[in-house]
This record gives structure tokens, sequence and C-alpha cells, in this order.
């Protein structure tokens, strides 16, 4: 008989929990909730909240809205989005994660530090994604975002650096970018860096490993707007190349469960639990 197993640890991060537990109690009392962006990087929770009354809006359309109530996702939002809901008498519902919140604090304290000494503030992250919008908005989008060791030809060398990283990334690579700031940067120049990576995604990552290796096959799933989907199912398929990416039941392909005797279920952090018992249904299903 098949075995089926969901890693205990994968699903929700505190950060997710929060927005969408924010989210659910505005709804509860008032239909007319907005959400700048996906509040998670997963359609099928997104969709949830919306038959509940939740909208999604863009930047563009905030600018047009006036007297409306709009949260803010775990992401968190640069200092001119805050500007442009005071400016438009809009009621924010702020449910920026504390940790991304500090970290937005950290650079911004940085940011007002270096404007005298030419530093140059570097942040390790995705471009583009919402997170790392935020956090270069707090130097008036002024930071060098680098995602590899190749975008590193953006700094000069010859000025102080401040490494700063998106919450999300992998622990192993900012290591690897520390390293080849310091053995590229003038040894007179100051290279400060901070690892700001959230620990709920990191310490995930040994767990993750170990479940992955217990399994014939692992269903990895996630968003494909998910950063840290993308990091957690790297590191599942070191532990297992049989190790399969889907977001939905529906892509699951009832050929993979000829050989296994065990399929271990797993998610990113805005893997919604609830998502993943039904792949695990769907796999019961198709096996009776």
């Amino acid at each position: 008989m098949l075995k089926v197993e969901i890693h205990k640890e994968s699903g929700f991060c505190f950060g997710v929990v929060n927005a969408i537990k924010n989210a659910e109690k505005e709804l509860a009392n008032d239909k007319d909730l907005y959400c700048l962006g996906d509040i998670v990087h997963n359609s099928q929770e997104v969709a949830r909240l919306q038959k509940k009354g939740l909208r999604t809006i863009n930047h563009e359309e905030l600018k047009t809205m006036q007297n409306k109530k709009v949260l803010l996702r775990a992401h968190g939002e640069p200092p001119s989005t805050y500007e442009m809901a005071q400016l438009n008498a809009i009621q924010i519902i702020d449910a920026t994660c504390p940790v991304v919140l500090q970290l937005q604090r950290k650079i911004r304290k940085y940011y007002s530090e270096a404007n005298g000494n030419a530093t140059q503030i570097v942040i390790f992250g995705k471009n583009g994604h919402a997170e790392v919008n935020g956090l270069v908005g707090q130097t008036d989008g002024t930071a060098i975002v680098i995602e590899s060791k190749s975008d590193l030809k953006q700094l000069d060398f010859n000025r102080p650096v401040c490494l700063f990283s998106q919450t999300t990334m992998s622990v192993n690579d900012f290591q690897e970018i520390v390293k080849e700031i310091q053995t590229c940067i003038n040894p007179d120049v100051d290279f400060k860096y901070f690892d700001t990576i959230c620990r709920q995604v990191a310490n995930r990552i040994p767990d993750i490993r170990e479940f992955a290796s217990r399994h014939d096959l692992i269903l990895f799933v996630a968003g494909e707007k998910s950063s840290n989907g993308k990091v957690l199912f790297a590191e599942c398929k070191k532990a297992n190349p049989n190790t399969l990416l889907i977001s939905t039941p529906d892509n699951i392909n009832p050929e993979w469960l000829v050989h296994a005797e065990s399929v271990g279920i797993c998610g990113a952090t805005s893997t919604p639990k609830w998502l993943m018992e039904e792949v695990a249904q769907t796999i019961q299903a198709i096996c009776s």
C-alpha cells in the first residue's frame, strides 16, 4: 500500500499567517477590502480569499483610489506607498512581516548614515520582487540589487559597501556573495554585511532535506511566483532527485506513482496546508 506523508513543517510562515488573519478579520466586518498585490504567492489561496471579497489591486490602481481600505501584505512596501495612501485618504491595514519591517528600518538607518561617505547599499535579492522593491524604497531607489556573483560588476570596489539580503534568499548563496566581495574589494575600504535571511525559511532546509530523502517520490507544492518555493524545491531536489514541482492536484500524473512505495508532500512558506492535504487526497484517490 502506498504511504503518503505531508511534511509537518511545510506551510505558511508567521508573516503570511498574520497577513491572512488580518484579511479575514477585516472581511468578516467589511467586504470593501483591497490588497496591494497578491496577498501570498499562491493563486489557490488568493482565489479562496477573493471568494470572501478580497480584491487585488496594483500600484497604478492605488493612485486612482480614494477613501478605501487597503491591506499591505507581508512583503512590505516602500515609503512612497504610505505617502500615496495618506494623500488619497486610504486606510492602511499594515500586515508587513515583522522580520521584513525590521530589515526595512535597518536599511533606512544605514542609508541615512551613508549619505555623507559614498557607501553603496547593496541588496542580495530578486530584482522586481515585492519585498526587494520595498527595501530599495528605503534608499530612495539608490540601492544596488544583485541576484548572483555576475551582478557584482555593478559595484565600485574602491568605495564602501553595506550588504543586506532579501529575507527569503539562500544562506549559502549569501555567504558566497560575501566571500566574493571580500576577495574583490580594496582592503582599505570598509565592507559591512548583514545576514538578514529569515530563519523560518532557512531553518526548514535541513529538515526538508531529511524528509525528502525518506521517500521514493517528493511532490513539492508551490506557486510559480514563490521565491522561497524555488529555494526549498532546489534543496529537496538535491536530497532526492525524484522531486517534482506542482502547483495544484490537477498537475499530478498517475504514472509518477506506479513505482513509488512512499510519497512525500511538502511546500513553500506561501503554500497553504489545505492545498497539500488536497494533493494527498488526490494521490490516495488515484491509488485506491
